[in-house]
C-alpha cells in the first residue's frame, strides 16, 4: 500500500491509500466526534457530525471525513468556526429527536449547542443506521430495516425476523447513541404490533 502523507491540525500524519481522513485522524489520536460510524461498518456519513474542514490545491471544502479519502499534501482543519457552526446546528436538530441521549448532550456542552433550540419531535432515533448496518453487514440477520421516506422515516425491526433472532442477540442495542432502552422499546413493540396490524388499526 502507498504511503500518503497529509497534515491534519498541524500535524504530519502517515497514513495509507485507501484510508479515510477520519481512519488517519484516529490513527494519530486525533478526535474527530462520530455518532453513525463503527469500525467493523462500512461508511455510512449519515449524521454528519465528523464534517471537517480540507484544503486542496488551495481550495476549502467541507466534507464527511468518515467518507473523504486520505490524499498526498491534503491539509485537513479538524476544528474551525466553519466546522464548529456546523457541528452546533447538527446536534441541535438531533437533540430535537433525542433529548437524553449523553454522548449527544456531552458533544452539546463541548460545542456549545442549545439542546432546546427546537421544538421536540422526540422520536429517540437520529437514523444512524448503526443498528441497521450492523445487523446486515456483521450478523447477516437482516433483521432490522428503514421503512418510508423523507421526515416519516423510521427504524423498525421485521417481526418474522426478529422473532427468531433478535431475542437472543441485542448485539446492536449498545451501539445506539441515542438510547439502549429505546432500541428494546421498538424491538418489543415489532413483536407485539407487527406493522400489518398497527396499519389495519
Amino acid at each position: 500500500m502507498k504511503e500518503i502523507l497529509l497534515q491534519i491540525d498541524g500535524k504530519e500524519v502517515r497514513a495509507t491509500e485507501g484510508m479515510t481522513v477520519l481512519e488517519a485522524a484516529q490513527s494519530a489520536d486525533i478526535i474527530i466526534p462520530t455518532l453513525c460510524h463503527h469500525a467493523k461498518l462500512e461508511p455510512y456519513g449519515g449524521c454528519r457530525i465528523c464534517t471537517v474542514e480540507v484544503e486542496v490545491r488551495g481550495w476549502t471544502k467541507l466534507v464527511a471525513s468518515c467518507l473523504y479519502p486520505v490524499a498526498q499534501d491534503l491539509i485537513v482543519r479538524t476544528r474551525s468556526e466553519k466546522v464548529d457552526r456546523i457541528r452546533k446546528m447538527i446536534l441541535e436538530l438531533l437533540l430535537a429527536h433525542a433529548p437524553v441521549s449523553e454522548p449527544m448532550l456531552a458533544l452539546a456542552a463541548e460545542y456549545g449547542a442549545d439542546p432546546d433550540r427546537f421544538e421536540k419531535e422526540s422520536s429517540f432515533c437520529i437514523l444512524c443506521g448503526l443498528c441497521e448496518r450492523y445487523c446486515a453487514e456483521v450478523k447477516k440477520k437482516n433483521a432490522i430495516g428503514f421503512v418510508n421516506n423523507g421526515a416519516k422515516r423510521e427504524i423498525c425491526f421485521i417481526p418474522e425476523i426478529a422473532a427468531k433472532e433478535c431475542l437472543d442477540c441485542k448485539e446492536c442495542f449498545p451501539l445506539c447513541p441515542t438510547s439502549y432502552l429505546q432500541a428494546a422499546f421498538v424491538l418489543t413493540e415489532a413483536m407485539a404490533f407487527p406493522r400489518s396490524e398497527k396499519k389495519g388499526q
